[in-house]
């Protein structure tokens, strides 16, 4: 790794509250940052894969809210935040009183970024950079947010999470209409009304559901 993550995120994002979720502080980086859109090849020269974690994207955002706002959802049970990003659907259920919370991103610089973000919200989570898809998890919620924008993506997850609700656990899933969302395999949660950097959607707002993936 060419560039110190924590330099690095803490030069290049704000402290800041998510929109639709006040109650969480994330070091994010500010609307229109030239941090997304420096290409693959700038990225690369700093050793940086890219930003997922700096942007509080509307799915994790749907997600960390419906958590919040149910928090009997996650209390007292073993939570599995995939592909975790910033961190903030794990923070969210932390907080709602989950009993052991795993945050989970084989991006090498999101673990530093949750670490930083647990500890402004002074709530701790465990981390893993583990590929998880394909696996057994030891959790009784696995949540998930934003991560049907990608077809292959989408392929590789949508089996997985099957085999996960036949198992018995319970996936949620926070998704804000994007092209791969296997809606016929959900169940209708709840839907807010999210905004979001116009840098990087297609408007200010973006209408974020949640869902229950069904086996």
């Amino acid at each position: 790794m060419k560039t110190d993550p924590e330099i690095f995120i803490r030069a290049n994002t704000g402290v800041m509250a998510p929109p639709h979720v006040p109650e969480i502080r994330l070091h994010l980086a500010a609307e229109a940052h030239d941090l997304w859109l420096k290409t693959e090849e700038e990225l690369a020269e700093i050793g940086l894969p890219p930003p997922f974690w700096a942007f509080a994207w509307a799915g994790g955002q749907g997600l960390a809210r419906y958590i919040l706002d149910h928090p009997d959802t996650v209390a007292g049970k073993r939570v599995v935040d995939f592909a975790t990003g910033s961190g903030l659907v794990a923070i969210a259920a932390k907080m709602a009183g989950a009993a052991k919370v795993v945050a989970a991103d084989i991006d090498p610089w999101t673990k530093t970024a949750v670490r930083l973000n647990t500890g402004l919200n002074k709530v701790e989570v465990d981390f893993s950079d583990a590929d998880l898809i394909g696996s057994h998890v030891e959790a009784d919620i696995l949540l998930a947010g934003d991560v049907f924008y990608d077809s292959d993506f989408a392929t590789a997850i949508v089996p997985w999470f099957e085999t996960l609700s036949r198992q018995g656990i319970t996936v949620f899933v926070g998704d804000p209409g994007r092209a791969y969302l296997p809606r016929e395999r959900l169940e209708f949660c709840a839907a807010y009304q999210v905004p979001v950097t116009r840098a990087l959607e297609d408007s200010e707002v973006k209408k974020t559901t949640v869902w229950r993936f069904t086996a």
